[in-house]
């Protein structure tokens, strides 16, 4: 199948929704269905702005239309009523985080790479600078909550790979206040204002996330930040094979 434009991949997804869909899932669906190899470092955030340039640009004549907080569906589509108080899809304090990442796929250098993407096929992305909290795991039973501030994630989690808790955890969980910039790359000089409520439903919704309540039906309420699947760090495998090609010597 010929790599189709995003506009096009978009245009797919969606004529097979009846349902407004979120740009995360049309995102998702255009790497599952294989619409496009080169999916960049955030894809999402890349159907987002494909959707609004052409709302932008095109007006009543764009083929889609918006029909709720991130929804959008086919301009033929009967329009959705918007809440008043649904004008925007800022993600708040948090906008990324990965969840449940194993310590094994992470070489612990003096820097760290703590690599993710946003979709399987994506390009990977560097959150070794990324500031925020994190949390520590045992399995999935948390052990200890940190924050990086003063210090990046990286470097926080290395420190606990020599520190008191150094046989205490085999996974971790994070949540960072940078977001990623289409090239891939942190936005390190993101700023926001924040109003006392979005503080609130923010502290919730890492609450929700981060320890999983059995009795709590859904997440965190405004939480609308960028889940990253955690890729192994190349090096660990390169460093794997050379260790192996060492034994084969000595055995000949």
């Amino acid at each position: 199948m010929p790599e189709l434009s995003w506009r096009d991949a978009i245009l797919r997804v969606l004529k097979e929704h009846s349902e407004p869909m979120h740009y995360t899932d049309i995102a998702e669906a255009i790497a599952e269905q294989g619409l496009r190899t080169q999916l960049g470092a955030t894809p999402a955030s890349t159907v987002n702005a494909a959707i609004g340039l052409s709302l932008h640009n095109e007006g009543d004549s764009s083929p889609f239309r918006r029909a709720g907080k991130g929804l959008y569906s086919l301009s033929a589509s009967p329009p959705l009523p918007v809440p008043p108080n649904e004008e925007s899809d800022e993600t708040g304090l948090i906008n990324a985080f990965g969840m449940y990442w194993a310590r094994s796929y992470v070489q612990w250098t003096s820097t760290p790479k703590i690599l993710g993407r946003q979709q399987p096929n994506s390009t990977p992305v560097d959150f070794c600078a990324q500031r925020g909290v994190y949390l520590l795991l045992d399995g999935r039973a948390v052990v200890y909550v940190g924050r990086a501030t003063d210090r990046p994630l990286g470097i926080r989690l290395r420190e606990h790979t020599s520190d008191r808790l150094n046989g205490r955890w085999d996974r971790f969980s994070w949540f960072g206040v940078y977001p990623v910039s289409e090239s891939g790359a942190l936005n390190t000089d993101a700023k926001g204002i924040y109003n006392l409520d979005l503080l609130i439903v923010t502290m919730e919704a890492l609450l929700i996330e981060g320890l999983e309540p059995p009795q709590n039906r859904k997440k965190g309420d405004a939480f609308k930040a960028v889940e990253f699947l955690q890729v192994e760090d190349p090096d660990i495998q390169k460093d794997q094979i050379i260790q192996l090609m060492d034994e084969l010597k000595k055995k000949l």
